[in-house]
C-alpha cells in the first residue's frame, strides 16, 4: 500500500506523556503540543502485523484471525487457509500486506507458518475477503524453512510494486549463507508469485542474504530498503539493504567486518531492541521494539535510535497514517511470557 506520510513531531514520553525536544530536520517542535493517546482496543490477541486501505485498518493475530476496524467498529474473522496454522512459539499468521487494488478486490498476502511433511516450514499465501469471511486463493511461495521462533515473517510491497518477504534463518548456521536456501534472506517476488526477471541471481527469489530474524521493512522516499534484524545475543542491527549483497549472518555481526558482507547502519550493541515492525513517516525511520518497549526514531546523524514513544509495552508494528500513528503491541513473548491481552493504540499530535 502507499501511505499518506507526513514528518511527525518527536516526543519523548514517560508512561503517557512527557516533555518535548527538537530534532535535526524538523521544524521547531518544542511549540508541539504533546500527543493525543487514543486506545482502539484492548482486546487483541497477539497481533503481528497492519496495513490499512482508506480509513481501514486490516490487523493480523497469531492465531489465525483476522482484525479489521474501521469508524470505531472492530470485526474479527478467522483466515480459512489450505494448511492448517502452526501456531507455537513465534509461529502463526505473522505478515500482512493488502493489495493496491484492495479496495476494488478484496485482495491481501500474508505470512503463514504450517507443517510441511513432519517438518516445520511458512508459506506466502494470497487471500480475499468477501464481505463476510477470509478464505486463501492462492499460494505464491511454500517450503521456506521455519522454527519455533525464528521465522522472519514481514511482508510488504515495494515501490517497484513487488513483493518483499523477510525470512528467518532456523538456527541453523549453513542456512543463511546458502543462496540455495530461503532461509535467513530477504525474498522479492510478482504479485502473481513468480521470480522477477531482474532479481540479482537468476531464476532465484533471494533478494539479499546473510539474515538471522529480520521482521521489519520499509522504504523511504528515494526508494532505498532498510531492513530492522534480530541479532542472536543483542546486537540487533538495522542495515540499508541492496539487491544481492551479503548482511554476514552467521559470520559476522555487529561492527565484525569480512570481505563481501555488509555491515549494519546502526546496531544495539552489548543491549537488545528486538526491533520488529519499521516505517517511514516523512524522513524519519520508526521502529517498534519489542524488549526495548517503545517506539524509536533512527536519528541517521548520531547513529542511535531515540526513544519517541513509550507505555511500557512490547511495540510490535507501527503505521503512520498523515499526522497520526498507529502501534500495536504484543505483551506477551514468544516463549509464552507476560500478559496475554495486547492493543491497538492511535497517537495524534495536539494542535
Amino acid at each position: 500500500m502507499t501511505h499518506d506520510r507526513r514528518v511527525w513531531p518527536l516526543l519523548i514520553v514517560g508512561t503517557l506523556i512527557a516533555g518535548v525536544v527538537a530534532v535535526q530536520g524538523h521544524a521547531d517542535v518544542s511549540s508541539s503540543a504533546d500527543w493525543a493517546v487514543e486506545v482502539v482496543s484492548n482486546e487483541l490477541d497477539y497481533p503481528w502485523d497492519l496495513d490499512r486501505a482508506g480509513d481501514l485498518i486490516v490487523l493480523t493475530e497469531k492465531a489465525g484471525s483476522i482484525v479489521m476496524v474501521e469508524n470505531g467498529e472492530i470485526r474479527r474473522y478467522a483466515l480459512q487457509t489450505t494448511d492448517p496454522l502452526r501456531t507455537e512459539g513465534g509461529a502463526g499468521l505473522l505478515g500482512l500486506t493488502l493489495a493496491p487494488d484492495f479496495a476494488e478486490s478484496g485482495r491481501a498476502f500474508f505470512y503463514q507458518s504450517y507443517t510441511s511433511g513432519s517438518e516445520p516450514a511458512n508459506k506466502v499465501i494470497e487471500a480475499r475477503f468477501g464481505g463476510e469471511a477470509w478464505r486463501e486463493t492462492r499460494g505464491l511461495l511454500e517450503g521456506i524453512p521455519g522454527h519455533r521462533l525464528y521465522n522472519g515473517g514481514r511482508i510488504a510491497i515495494g515501490p517497484d510494486g513487488h513483493l518483499y518477504v523477510t525470512t528467518g534463518w532456523t538456527e541453523d548456521w549453513e542456512r543463511p549463507q546458502d543462496l540455495g536456501s530461503l532461509a535467513g534472506k530477504v525474498l522479492r517476488m510478482t504479485l502473481d508469485g513468480q521470480v522477477p526477471p531482474d532479481n540479482p541471481f537468476p531464476d532465484s527469489y533471494v533478494y539479499s542474504y546473510g539474515h538471522r530474524n529480520p521482521q521489519g521493512l520499509a522504504w523511504n522516499e528515494s526508494g532505498d530498503l532498510f531492513v530492522a534484524e534480530h541479532g542472536q545475543s543483542a546486537l540487533d542491527e538495522i542495515n540499508l539493504v541492496r539487491p544481492g549483497l551479503n548482511y554476514g549472518w552467521p559470520v559476522i555481526s555487529g561492527n565484525e567486518e569480512r570481505e563481501g558482507m555488509e555491515t549494519p547502519l546502526i546496531h544495539s550493541g552489548p543491549e537488545t531492541w528486538a526491533p520488529s515492525g519499521i516505517a517511514f513517516a516523512g524522513n524519519e525511520l520508526l521502529v517498534a521494539a519489542l524488549q526495548d518497549r517503545g517506539l524509536y526514531v533512527f536519528d541517521e546523524a548520531q547513529g542511535a535510535l531515540e526513544l519517541g514513544f513509550t507505555s511500557d509495552e512490547r511495540y510490535r508494528g507501527v503505521l503512520p497514517v498523515g499526522e497520526d500513528l498507529y502501534v500495536i503491541t504484543t505483551n506477551r513473548s514468544p516463549r509464552g511470557e507476560g500478559p496475554s491481552s495486547d492493543r491497538l493504540i492511535r497517537l495524534s499530535p495536539g494542535s
